[in-house]
């Protein structure tokens, strides 16, 4: 049994993935039109016969119809109408082929939903007319339009004005048919009351306050009589547009200052072209700081702002209170300008724990000013723990002067009290320092004295007071007793005898002893010897 097991799971997953593949095929076959082939991006329709009446169509159950981003179609002479909903759901279309078919009408909205379209290619079908609004919203690189009964009117004008601004060099020979069927190259064709219109804005330079309102009136003229209409893109502000004939105007009231920069346009159109004349609209408004964060560290130290203003803003640093000088080593860089908004840093090179402190930014114009504050720390204190949340002392760096300039307060704040916790920290490091200083002393003092007592203690032991004599009166080394003292007050020599010892006032004979000495006899004084003792060898 279990082998039978590891043999039938493999095998019934084998048959159910070919039997999933198989339904997926039936479904996609089902899906795609008679005459047309399709695959996940692409739908080509080729096949003469049976050949296909309507634009192709998707299944609602078959793939995503948003990934088609190619449709061919060749020899469908039933092929006639492209209706306004037929090419709705292919989104992603980027290219629309129709060659050698019957196609005589395109619906005015029929790629009203394709903005991805670049390349249309209607060559040799049946298009007697084409209207420019099928067009006018989509950025073609190629329209290819060669083959075409065109009828010579007004209404294909437009195909000639495309063909003249075009910098691509190589034109189509496009013709169109008179009123005599006979043949006329497009770019000779001439018809009276049939031009571009034009448009003109009454405002070509727009400035204005945030908050405030202003209206701008347009002029169009053109023949066949153009359409007005603006064009204000995204526009923030409130705005109302009135038209009539020839005149519009254009409204807009509590600007905004997002709307600074903006262009808006005032189009005229009709069946042969358009033109338009524009105006940018400047906005002035007072700054705002929309972003200052705590100091990043990257090749330098930066502390990162975002600020808003127009005109563009002057941009002060104050440092704990104080108004900080921009040197080489710490200055302000605006790294991205975007219209009204720069977005940049205050840059420190290398700063130590003598930068650490409040920091703030103050933007001004003419129309007012914003402030903001970050607290920065670089490096703790030598000696001292570098905490989570220090307390930053008021220590100036060397760069930060007090020089008056018109943004904001230029009183120097290095004197002001320090925090409690932090004049109890600097006490207690005082503290230490004296002790130590006191300690030492006493140390040295003490080894002083006991250099100077030691000295003392050596004299006493090895001096001897008063004078003293030698024990002989010959220069007898051998003698331990040999020292004398020279002083004044020594006793008379003849005291005691000329073997005698001085200590102190009192001369004490002394007899030495041959023996002890180990003399020889004739180191002996002959008057040493008793008398009447002979002489031993």
């Amino acid at each position: 049994m279990p082998s039978w097991t590891r043999w039938h799971e493999p095998s019934m997953a084998r048959l159910w993935g070919f039997c999933w593949l198989v339904v997926g095929l039936w479904r996609a076959a089902l899906a795609c039109p008679t005459s047309c082939k399709c695959s996940a991006s692409r739908i080509w329709c080729s096949d003469p016969l049976p050949g296909i009446v309507a634009f192709p169509r998707l299944e609602p159950n078959s793939a995503d119809p948003e990934n088609i981003t190619e449709i061919y179609i060749a020899n469908q002479k039933r092929l006639e109408i492209i209706n306004e909903d037929d090419v709705d759901a292919y989104v992603g279309l980027k290219n629309l082929t129709i060659v050698d078919s019957g196609l005589k009408f395109v619906a005015h909205k029929a790629f009203l939903k394709n903005d991805n379209l670049q390349h249309i290619n209607f060559t040799r079908n049946k298009l007697t007319s084409l209207s420019r609004r099928h067009f006018r919203h989509l950025d073609l690189s190629e329209l290819v339009l060669v083959g075409n009964p065109f009828t010579c009117s007004c209404d294909i004008m437009w195909i000639k004005t495309l063909q003249e601004t075009k910098s691509n060099p190589e034109t189509q020979d496009l013709y169109c048919l008179n009123e005599s069927s006979k043949n006329i190259p497009l770019a000779n064709l001439q018809i009276s009351n049939c031009g571009l219109p034009s448009a003109n804005l009454a405002a070509p330079n727009l400035t204005v306050e945030e908050g405030k309102s202003v209206t701008l009136s347009c002029s169009i003229a053109g023949d066949p009589a153009p359409n007005l209409y603006w064009d204000v893109g995204n526009l923030v502000s409130k705005h109302l547009t009135e038209t009539s004939h020839t005149q519009g105007s254009l409204r807009i009231t509590n600007i905004s200052s997002d709307d600074s920069g903006k262009q808006i346009s005032c189009v005229a159109e009709n069946i042969v072209g358009e033109d338009q004349d524009s105006v940018n609209l400047t906005v002035h408004f007072a700054p705002t700081i929309t972003f200052l964060e705590s100091p990043t560290s990257d090749h330098h130290w930066c502390i990162p702002f975002t600020v808003k203003g127009n005109p563009k803003p002057a941009l002060q640093w104050f440092y704990n209170g104080a108004i900080l000088n921009e040197s080489k080593y710490i200055c302000t860089k605006i790294h991205v300008t975007n219209h009204t908004e720069y977005h940049g840093c205050l840059q420190l090179d290398n700063p130590t724990h003598m930068n650490n402190g409040d920091y703030t930014l103050i933007a001004k114009n003419e129309y007012g000013k914003d402030e903001k504050q970050i607290s920065a720390h670089f490096m703790g204190w030598p000696g001292i723990d570098d905490g989570a949340n220090p307390n930053y002392p008021d220590v100036i760096y060397e760069d930060y002067g007090t020089v008056a300039t018109d943004i904001g307060d230029n009183s120097n704040r290095s004197s002001e009290t320090p925090p409690t916790d932090v004049a109890d920290k600097a006490g207690r490091e005082h503290l230490s320092v004296y002790a130590v200083v006191v300690i030492a002393s006493v140390v040295g003092f003490c080894l002083l004295v006991m250099l100077f007592l030691l000295k003392l203690a050596r004299h006493s032991k090895f001096g001897m007071k008063g004078p003293a004599s030698v024990i002989s009166n010959d220069d007898d080394s051998a003698s331990p007793l040999h020292h004398i003292s020279n002083g004044s007050n020594t006793p008379s020599s003849s005291e005691g005898g000329p073997d005698a010892v001085i200590i102190g006032m009192t001369k004490i004979p002394v007899i030495e002893n041959p023996q002890y000495f180990g003399i020889t006899n004739s180191q002996l004084k002959p008057d040493t010897w008793p008398r009447g003792s002979p002489k031993t060898a």
